[in-house]
């Protein structure tokens, strides 16, 4: 108890002392001045977006230690907020497999391709490394899947992805011309694989975060993916080109190889001067051949335009020209926005039975696959858009048939 006193009284001693001090004045804050602040257009900074904002900046003030900030002037700002900071995070890469079409592209868009080494170890093995900084950035690879190295190209846009992944992009695009693999996309007997489902879970694991693809075989193979993917309709291109000739619109008709590509016979011929609609029934009796049945329309004294998404060994679609020469069609054109050309295609397309083979260089073009009545059309154009539209967040629907 004695303690206890002791402690108490030392307590009310202290707080009598500290009751008999000055009080303590706090010394006053300066005055807050109308400064104007110089506004940073950085990457994500709002202002950039709305430049209207810079004004209102302009207008606040602040304390005096951030005094010597000098106003923002029109002399030190960029010339246009609302695009420069925006296209400085678009970064566009190229995989090996096509890397004309990407310059392309980088082309329709006025900017460089970005820096990356790609190369192969003595064993095979793939290395890939992204040379300058895309942190926080939209990155876009282009690498279409495709022949004479299908696997290889697809292993390459996996590690990409990955390599981009790794270095803290904010979204990987991979805009793939030809996807593939896409004739896989069902089960037509026991004990198939699927395989366009399992390249659509690689690429979503490896770290894609959108597709672009350019005239998928199937469009149910958009739902095997997990992410978003843009379908683009190649046939545009060639829709142009088509408009382009001197043709009487009550000769055309437009041709479908088989049933499956009626929808998109269909949408071509309304935009083709609303030509009629023609179907080539045919069987499939194994892989890469067929067998043509019969022909479901009208095509004597007709310009025939058969159109397809791809020509592989060109077996199909020359036996239906045949058949459309012998109703009586006077000129028959094909049209195909993948030219695969598996041996022997340019054998039999250049045989004289089409008037004009006419594709687009989803796949790399190489000179041994010359015919004269071969036109090659450019995507370049087309997926620069479909790049700048997705970047900016606006509707890839301006090509829809």
């Amino acid at each position: 108890p004695a303690r206890v006193g002791n402690a108490r009284g030392a307590l009310s001693s202290r707080r009598a002392a500290s009751a008999a001090r000055a009080p303590r004045v706090r010394p006053a804050r300066p005055a807050r001045q109308g400064l104007k602040v110089e506004a940073t257009v950085s990457k994500d900074n709002v202002f950039a977006k709305n430049p209207g904002s810079l004004e209102a900046l302009n207008n606040l003030t602040v304390d005096s230690a951030r005094a010597g900030s000098p106003p923002l002037t029109s002399a030190s700002a960029p010339d246009d907020f609302s695009t420069m900071p925006h296209k400085e995070r678009l970064k566009v890469f190229s995989g090996s497999a096509h890397p004309e079409l990407s310059d392309e592209i980088a082309n329709y868009l006025g900017m460089d391709l970005g820096g990356r080494v790609i190369k192969k170890f003595a064993d095979g093995e793939v290395y890939v490394q992204i040379q300058e900084s895309i942190r926080g950035c939209d990155v876009f690879l282009v690498q279409p899947t495709c022949p004479p190295n299908v696997n290889d190209n697809l292993m390459e846009l996996l590690i990409m992805i990955d390599a981009c992944r790794r270095a803290s992009c904010r979204s990987i695009t991979c805009v793939i011309p030809y996807y593939g693999y896409a004739r896989a996309d069902r089960r037509t007997s026991g004990r198939e694989s699927i395989a366009a489902k399992l390249a659509a879970n690689l690429l979503t694991e490896a770290g894609a975060t959108r597709i672009v693809m350019l005239d998928i075989h199937s469009l149910q193979t958009i739902g095997y993916f997990d992410i978003p993917v843009d379908h683009i309709y190649g046939e545009t291109v060639i829709l142009d080109y088509l408009t382009s000739k001197d043709f009487d619109p009550d000769d055309l008709v437009v041709v479908s190889p088989d049933v499956g590509g009626v929808p998109r016979a269909r949408a071509f011929a309304k935009k083709l001067c609303d030509a009629p609609l023609a179907i080539i029934d045919k069987r499939r009796t194994g892989h890469n051949k067929a067998e043509v049945m019969n022909l479901i329309g009208e095509v004597d004294g007709k310009v025939a335009i058969v159109l397809d998404d791809m020509i592989d060994t060109g077996g199909t679609i020359c036996a239906g020209a045949k058949m459309l020469r012998e109703r009586g069609a006077k000129e028959v054109y094909a049209c195909a926005t993948h030219a695969v050309f598996s041996p022997p295609a340019v054998e039999r397309l250049g045989s004289g039975v089409f008037t004009e083979v006419i594709v687009t260089n989803s796949i790399p073009h190489v000179p041994e696959r010359d015919f004269p009545q071969l036109t090659v059309l450019s995507v370049g154009n087309l997926l620069g858009e479909t790049i700048w539209r997705v970047h900016n967040d606006t509707p890839v629907s301006f090509n829809k048939l």
